[in-house]
């Protein structure tokens, strides 16, 4: 088998399309300083220093994207108030497409908003609405994704699901008919509300806790053949061809009809997990899109999840140490 070629892989990056629709969410940090208590009440008074706005949910997967320069549009929905022109923003000082997100009236723009002194979470407060979108925002939606296919002709389409109400069964149906149609690849980040939607995905991404909940799969560990047991178990609901499961600090599993494998986990400084997900389904899309390489896909996905645990708090995949990784790392 030929050594692969990373630099000419990761320059070809830039000519794939992709779409992320799921929950798109606007987390602000909030740093201050803790030195009393409140006479109030037997709370901390934090003295806030600084403000910072961060792309989060769905938008993090396109941020992922972003920094290994593949071109990459949002499908969502935001509110009509501020919060939603600052994600707005964002998205568009990181070059990301815009043009099919869209805002309505009838919901608020989700905000995680993080009360942080001396490093340390004090309070996380989270605005948002949960139900399912109004029959018209879904239509508006579905119409996007119509408009986005037709104009910008994508190779992948990723839905990362938060369960915020924008991936509505009918919203996923009709978006996996139309890439099917349109012979563009699919991969789904799923969560429990609407595991067993995805019916005829490319790529299924489920962590390990979720698929053994999804699954209701009793039992302790996962070894090969356990996980081979739930792909196969997946693979008669949904219907799909790979199934991915991150496996926490154990690493990844991958399996299609013709092989199943652990990758395990690379020796790293865990410094904070969260963004794992985001960072793995970005890169396997990215991968599989620019090179049908199953064994290749979860090798990369798992190196680049590693490296952002590296990093304290919700950060895209640096594409240069991705590269240099994957050049020491992939046999």
């Amino acid at each position: 088998m030929p050594a692969i070629d990373f630099d000419k892989l990761f320059n070809s990056f830039a000519a794939i399309k992709v779409a992320v629709i799921g929950d798109v969410m606007l987390d602000t940090y909030m740093w201050g300083k803790v030195e009393r208590i409140s006479p109030e009440a037997p709370v901390p008074i934090v003295s806030l220093k600084k403000k910072d706005y961060r792309i989060g949910g769905a938008g993090n997967v396109a941020l992922n994207l972003r920094s290994l320069n593949a071109n990459v549009a949002v499908l969502s929905l935001i509110g009509k108030d501020e919060d939603g022109a600052i994600l707005k923003k964002l998205f568009d000082e990181n070059n990301i497409n815009t043009e099919f997100l869209l805002s309505s009236g009838n919901r608020i723009t989700t905000n995680k908003t993080r009360i942080i002194s001396r490093n340390q979470q004090m309070m996380r407060l989270d605005s948002e609405v949960t139900n399912d979108l109004a029959y018209e925002d879904e239509n508006r939606l579905i119409i996007a994704m119509q408009q986005f296919i037709a104009q910008e002709k994508p190779q992948v389409v990723i839905f990362e699901d938060y369960n915020k109400g924008v991936l509505t069964e009918l919203v996923i149906q009709k978006t996996i008919a139309l890439c099917k149609h349109h012979g563009i690849i699919t991969t789904v980040d799923p969560k429990r509300k609407n595991f067993f939607s995805y019916s005829g995905v490319d790529i299924f991404k489920p962590n390990l806790k979720e698929v053994k909940e999804g699954l209701n799969v009793l039992e302790e560990g996962a070894d090969e053949e356990l996980l081979n047991q739930i792909h196969g178990q997946l693979k008669e609901k949904l219907n799909h061809h790979i199934s991915l499961i991150t496996l926490s600090e154990h690493g990844v599993f991958y399996a299609n009809q013709n092989k199943h494998h652990i990758i395990p986990s690379h020796l790293r400084n865990i410094a904070d997990v969260s963004g794992a997900g985001d960072t793995v389904i970005a890169v396997a899309s990215l991968i599989y899109a620019a090179t049908k390489d199953v064994a290749l896909m979860a090798e990369m996905a798992n190196i680049a999840g590693g490296l952002v645990c590296e990093e304290v708090g919700t950060v895209a995949i640096d594409k240069e140490k991705l590269l240099r990784e994957c050049k020491l790392l992939v046999p």
